[in-house]
């Protein structure tokens, strides 16, 4: 969908959110539909989008010992039926290359659902000694489940670009600290980066990892209400271990079974992004993750638009100096106001207005996207008063992501009270829970709603005495919500 008679955004965030949602990635050219159902195209702006939690994270990851590698998209059947939780928690979803050519394969091969069985077996040919430990390696690339029934770019597509770490170490306490250390650099992308307080917490175990010990997760809200898992990190005991033969000899010579983890974020971010500080104008974006941070739009008449141009292109030229991704829009053929909602549907942060009266008076005008908001600033020290008004910007943006997360955690303590507070409100409900699979179906059937989460604290008092749905003692506080 393109076009420039079909610029801005004509569906309501707030009445047709799925309908808006579509519009505003294909209308911001963040990416448009495949031509085979569950598959998206991603265009350069959401690749760029991509990139940057992309280069974000790496740096993250380089800095606490972990390092790029790659293994093959096919994966023999064989590894992957070595660990049976993998293949009873994917089978369904998993893609199966029979042929090469006009031969028919010896051993089916998958197609990556994940990786844990190919990258555990290398990993247990590489580690000898404790002295190899712990090993640190992680893999970015897309994956494919297919299971994806309607397509929802970025959200929900049966493929889909993500990062995967994979990590061996002596013991428990090695292995639990890279679990917690992987999920709290996620908890610092969505904070620091995309401007989204989030809540950490575990999956309930019939929702953790297939194998893993203790799966942990950052969960966003939504603006609708929706709660998105926003990335996974999983400890994942010696079930690996055991079933790829990952052992070392100790200090002593004597042979240890190693513990594993795995830990992964996908493009599902890029959608949280989009669906939480997006509006009716289209795209918004946090300033780190924006292709464009700033765009300055000269306006002109024919009289002095020679010293107007020159005039901005030297604001231009001053940030592009100070490392501030700056695009001078002096278009002939577009008008200031087209420019104005061109840039404001594509979502950069930040907009400064140069006319004759700026040019007299050694001044810029700037525009904060998020709400409009305008200031007129000296000329003098542009970058500075720029990074300055860009950390507002994300203020803006984090402050309202807040305010809708701080409003929408409720507690209920009856299936009645859960079934009448996400009903009426969505957002997140805290009950008490008796740890059994069971009682989260009433809620599952009547709403489409489950437990996305219980406390990373094992030992922490569930909120209230009883389970809300079957009455038995409380294990836990479980936090129930709708999801993407």
């Amino acid at each position: 969908m393109s076009g420039e008679q079909e610029l801005g955004i004509t569906e309501s965030k707030e009445h047709s959110t799925g309908d808006w949602y579509a519009e505003v990635v294909q209308k911001a050219q963040l990416a448009d539909y495949a031509p085979m159902g569950g598959f998206i195209v991603t265009r350069p702006r959401g690749y760029a989008i991509w990139e940057g939690i992309k280069d974000h994270l790496d740096g993250w990851f380089k800095e606490t010992g972990a390092q790029n590698a790659y293994f093959p998209l096919f994966i023999p059947e064989s590894y992957l039926e070595r660990e049976k939780d993998i293949v009873e928690g994917f089978d369904p979803e998993v893609a199966w290359v029979t042929h090469g050519g006009y031969d028919e394969l010896e051993e089916r091969l998958a197609v990556r659902p994940t990786s844990e069985s190919i990258i555990t077996p290398f990993i247990a040919d590489w580690v000898r000694s404790h002295r190899d430990l712990p090993m640190r390696l992680n893999q970015w690339c897309s994956v494919v489940r297919w299971e994806a029934t309607e397509t929802k770019p970025f959200f929900r597509t049966k493929e889909f670009l993500w990062q995967e770490g994979h990590t061996a170490h002596r013991d428990e306490d090695g292995a639990w600290n890279e679990t917690m250390t992987r999920l709290d650099q996620y908890e610092k992308l969505y904070e620091d980066v995309l401007a989204m307080p989030v809540l950490k917490g575990r999956k309930p175990p019939h929702d953790k990892f297939p194998g893993a010990h203790t799966t942990t997760t950052v969960e966003a809200l939504m603006p609708d209400g929706k709660s998105v898992q926003g990335g996974t990190s999983h400890y994942l005991g010696t079930s690996f271990a055991e079933a790829f033969d990952i052992t070392y000899s100790d200090e002593d010579e004597e042979e240890q079974t190693a513990h594993t983890t795995s830990w992964g974020l996908s493009w599902r971010s890029i959608g949280a992004l989009v669906m939480t500080h997006s509006d009716e104008q289209g795209l918004v974006l946090p300033p780190a993750l924006a292709p464009e941070q700033v765009v300055i739009v000269p306006i002109w008449q024919e009289d002095n638009k020679e010293e107007v141009v020159e005039y901005a292109a030297e604001v231009a030229a001053d940030l592009d100096e100070a490392g501030v991704r700056v695009e001078l829009d002096d278009r002939d053929n577009r008008n200031p106001g087209f420019k104005y909602n061109e840039w404001e549907l594509k979502g950069v942060p930040l907009r400064i207005e140069v006319g004759p009266n700026e040019v007299d008076d050694d001044e810029i005008t700037l525009v904060h996207r998020p709400d409009g908001e305008t200031e007129v600033e000296d000329r003098d020290d542009v970058a500075d008063t720029v990074e300055d008004h860009l950390d507002t910007v994300f203020a803006k943006l984090y402050a309202s992501a807040e305010e809708t997360l701080e409003g929408e955690i409720r507690e209920a303590e009856s299936r009645e009270e859960i079934l009448g507070t996400i009903g009426q409100h969505s957002g997140y409900v805290k009950t008490g829970w008796c740890g059994d699979e069971d009682c989260e179906e009433p809620i599952k059937d009547a709403l489409a709603a489950e437990i996305v989460m219980v406390p990373l604290d094992r030992d922490e008092e569930p909120i209230h005495d009883d389970c809300a749905i079957c009455g038995e003692d409380a294990e836990e506080t479980a936090y129930w919500a709708k999801t993407y």
